[in-house]
């Protein structure tokens, strides 16, 4: 799954340019052109990294940022600031505004795309990492391949995406709707109990031979990724892993 960047610049030319670069270096991208948009866009899908111009269309690139870091879900968000303003002052204003960078007009996209991964391995290791392991489990990125133990675990795109949201958060419970928000998106419609499929495929897909079950069922509260007791692989703990799934 490629990282997902959305740029915010009312200024076509350079959007044209900044997707160009963008796409050939791996990641993808979504365009708004004013602050209002953005913010919407954001709600709907929460990117990887934001690269946001200061001057913008009905809100401030400045209060745009300024939203994000007032906002819970939003708070820990990479934003790269563009701006045309040199001034020592303008690039304070613009780091005390949440920026975790700043960039001046004109620039290079080669110096962009070294800044947006620099302020990615800073603050989403998970995202800018080739690899991701989990006790016997791991998750190559660049070849889009999940193996264990040594062996090659067939996923699907979904199970491949749920996977990599388990890895990036091991031990933490998520509900259905939150899986559904992170790995879906919140624009796309899926009933709560298609997470349960995707979740016995993914598993199915894991828990080979003898390999212990790494995606633990939470009753009335959702899944988790993490390594279970031994028990669990006996007959009473898998009856009772079955019957949490019907929850």
């Amino acid at each position: 799954m490629k990282p997902y960047i959305l740029v915010v610049e009312d200024e076509m030319p350079l959007i044209t340019l900044l997707r160009y670069n963008l796409e050939e270096a791996g990641f993808e991208v979504e365009e708004a052109t004013d602050g209002e948009e953005a913010l919407i866009s954001i709600m709907e899908r929460k990117p990887d990294l934001v690269i946001l111009d200061w001057m913008l269309p009905m809100i401030s690139g400045i209060e745009v940022c300024r939203q994000l870091r007032r906002r819970r879900e939003t708070r820990e968000l990479p934003v790269i600031m563009l701006t045309a303003r040199t001034e020592e002052g303008d690039r304070i204003r613009g780091l005390d505004s949440g920026a975790d960078d700043y960039v001046t007009k004109p620039f290079s996209p080669k110096e962009l795309i070294a800044r947006i991964r620099a302020v990615m391995r800073r603050t989403r290791p998970s995202i800018s990492a080739e690899k991701m392991t989990f006790a016997d489990i791991e998750m190559d990125m660049i070849a889009h391949r999940v193996t264990r133990s040594g062996e090659v675990a067939h996923l699907g795109p979904t199970e491949f995406r749920l996977l990599r949201h388990f890895m990036e958060h091991p031990g933490r419970v998520f509900s259905r709707e939150q899986l559904l928000d992170s790995v879906w998106g919140h624009n796309v419609y899926v009933e709560p109990r298609t997470v349960d499929v995707h979740i016995r495929r993914l598993r199915k897909a894991l828990n080979v031979g003898k390999s212990p079950d790494v995606i633990r069922t939470v009753r009335s509260a959702g899944y988790a990724m993490e390594l279970q007791r031994s028990s669990h692989k006996t007959g009473r703990g898998l009856a009772a892993q079955s019957r949490e799934i019907t929850q």
